[in-house]
């Protein structure tokens, strides 16, 4: 049986109802106020299963925060954009050898990273632009760092600060991705869903308690007509489990 409970803002509104109906009619016909008409009953959520026992294991597990110190990349001046983003692809593969070494899951990405040029970026490189925009909040500019992973085809995506004169990766994410933008100082990732006219978007904003980029919000989203002679599934899969791309402004 479901139950109502009344709630605050019903007095409210009805409140607000009575006074524009006083208002009008004091008004008469001088163009004042009129009634908007009955207001909907706000109704409270209704809790499911009270008596139901907690998870024996954590929800999905999505990498909710990064944070790593860069060795051997120096940061001239403590300016981020004098940092070779080449320089930074290839510590983070002599840092990860289980990811990048010839067992491991991107170990096909190793040779073509041998083929990136010092601020430079020749066909077979998978390094994309690096942007840069303040995501922080301290007034100066993060660096955003995608490169192709293969032979997975996945993008990965990091934000790379300054701190204490070290270059410091503060969001690690490798996902199927479509599209990246950066939305004030939210970093949004665009990835293709199962379900035809659909997609996922993930969002990462940073939390200075943690000092890193964390995972705040998983969307799946509309995003046009399904196409014809095709009809969605009765339920989406999930998203892959992220680890650590980008149509961003910023440059």
């Amino acid at each position: 049986m479901s139950v109502r409970r009344p709630a605050r803002h019903t007095a409210r509104a009805a409140a607000v109802a009575a006074l524009l109906s006083v208002a009008a009619a004091g008004c008469g016909d001088r163009g004042g106020l009129e009634a908007a008409g009955a207001t909907p009953t706000a109704v409270s959520p209704a809790r499911l299963w009270p008596d139901l026992r907690p998870a024996s294991s954590p929800a999905y597990p999505y990498s909710v925060a990064t944070r790593e110190i860069v060795k051997g990349v120096p940061v001239p001046g403590d300016d981020i954009r004098k940092v070779d983003p080449v320089d930074v692809v290839r510590a983070e593969i002599a840092a990860h050898p289980d990811d990048y070494g010839s067992k491991g899951a991107y170990h096909a990405t190793v040779d073509r990273v041998r083929e990136c040029e010092p601020g430079g970026v020749p066909a077979r490189c998978p390094l994309l632009k690096a942007y840069y925009r303040d995501l922080t909040g301290d007034g100066r500019d993060e660096m955003t760092l995608g490169f192709r992973l293969y032979p997975t085809n996945q993008t990965a995506v990091r934000v790379y600060t300054v701190e204490k004169h070290r270059l410091v990766q503060v969001l690690s994410d490798n996902d199927a991705i479509i599209g990246v933008e950066l939305a004030g100082r939210a970093l949004i990732e665009r990835s293709p869903a199962g379900t035809a006219g659909y997609e996922y978007r993930t969002t990462w904003v940073w939390d200075p308690d943690r000092r890193a980029m964390v995972f705040s919000r998983d969307e799946f989203l509309r995003t046009g007509r399904v196409p014809h002679g095709r009809k969605p599934s009765r339920s989406p899969a999930p998203s892959a489990p992220a680890s650590a791309g980008p149509s961003a402004s910023g440059g």
